[in-house]
């Protein structure tokens, strides 16, 4: 996308969207290396449920940061083939994103069910 942005006669909107759309998915990698660090943390311990919700919580984050990017392209005159390559990009990464999201949710449910059923063990 930075080498998009720097494409001769870009409009002052284009521009300034993909300016927005570099600033925002340099956010989403932050929250998903935030979400990695709360994972590694993830000991299962006591804290297990706090932990996932965070990483859950970083993950949607750059989820709805992929939506701001394309929030930017609405609604103005764009140059068509800027729209769709930062469309296809996007979806691409909102793609990748919602897997790493169900990856989270299956590893919270699994471990969640892994202690409920041994708490059941252990009280039967």
């Amino acid at each position: 996308m930075l080498n998009l942005s720097k494409t001769p006669n870009l409009r002052s909107g284009e521009a300034a969207a993909l300016a927005d759309c570099v600033e925002v998915m340099g956010d989403s990698v932050d929250e998903l290396q935030r979400s990695v660090d709360e994972l590694i943390r993830s000991r299962g311990g006591s804290d297990f449920e706090i932990e996932m919700s965070n990483a859950k919580t970083w993950v949607s984050a750059a989820l709805t940061d992929d939506d701001t990017c394309m929030d930017g392209f609405g609604g103005m005159a764009m140059n068509g083939q800027v729209k769709s390559t930062v469309r296809r990009f996007v979806k691409k990464l909102a793609h990748l994103t919602s897997n790493g999201l169900a990856l989270v949710n299956n590893y919270s449910s699994s471990q969640e069910h892994h202690t409920l059923k041994g708490d059941a063990h252990l009280s039967g």
